[in-house]
């Protein structure tokens, strides 16, 4: 997926406020940028890290350049959270993402209950299949970790999928890894041991769990292979 045709780079000075980044201009000047990303953005905010951000194109917008990229320890990563169902989908239309077997209809934003929405529902060669899409920032020693922060609503994203399978559909829930260090999945038992205990618990119940690697460029992202997903204590590697 091409980003924006307008882009340039930056200096990170800081993250703050959930949605908003202050950076550095090559001409010395400052300049407020929208960050579209929820989470903590552990290890991808530190002050000083090169940044690609992109013009959105709109005047009235009140901060007009979007926080696309940033560069730690040598390696891109995709912040901008926006962009992850697009790009799912996409790989999705083009066969990298194969899990189901041949997809005849994607459909978006799926309401499941009066509680949430899933992120698609797919009719396939393996029949009706509902996904729930999470970007996946964070990586520690090779491992690419989900969530960066406490997510209740990660949580409940997961009940919806295994009451969905309980009731005889497919579900499955499909980590999108925005850099190239991530050489595997786990769940961030850390950080959210509630959400990586569910993730456990829908495994059992048949809900699909499903890692897919991005690379990462200046100038578009795009998915390119599925990775492991280590989610049990027993599948970790010794560190």
């Amino acid at each position: 997926m091409q980003l924006p045709k307008i882009r340039q780079s930056a200096t990170l000075i800081k993250r703050y406020k959930r949605f908003l980044a202050d950076v550095l201009l090559e001409d010395g000047s400052e300049l407020t940028v929208h960050c579209p990303n929820s989470g903590s953005m552990r290890g991808c905010s530190t002050p000083g890290s090169p940044v690609i951000i992109s013009d959105s194109g709109n005047p009235e917008r009140k901060y007009r350049w979007t926080l696309e990229m940033v560069r730690e320890k040598g390696v891109w990563i995709g912040v901008n959270t926006n962009l992850t169902n697009k790009l799912v989908y996409e790989a999705l239309r083009t066969g990298v993402i194969d899990d189901f077997g041949q997809i005849h209809t994607i459909r978006p934003e799926v309401r499941v209950s009066d509680r949430s929405r899933l992120d698609f529902v797919l009719e396939s060669d393996a029949g009706q299949v509902y996904i729930e899409v999470k970007n996946c920032s964070l990586v520690e020693n090779g491992r690419a970790l989900f969530p960066d922060a406490v997510t209740a609503r990660g949580t409940k994203h997961l009940e919806e999928l295994a009451l969905l399978r309980k009731n005889g559909a497919q579900a499955a829930v499909l980590f999108c890894v925005q850099r190239a260090d991530g050489a595997w999945f786990a769940p961030a038992d850390e950080i959210d041991p509630l959400y990586a205990d569910t993730l456990r618990k829908v495994s059992d119940q048949g809900v699909r769990i499903l890692a897919y690697r991005a690379e990462v460029q200046p100038n578009q992202v795009t998915i390119t292979e599925k990775i492991p997903c280590r989610i049990y204590p027993e599948e970790m590697p010794s560190r």
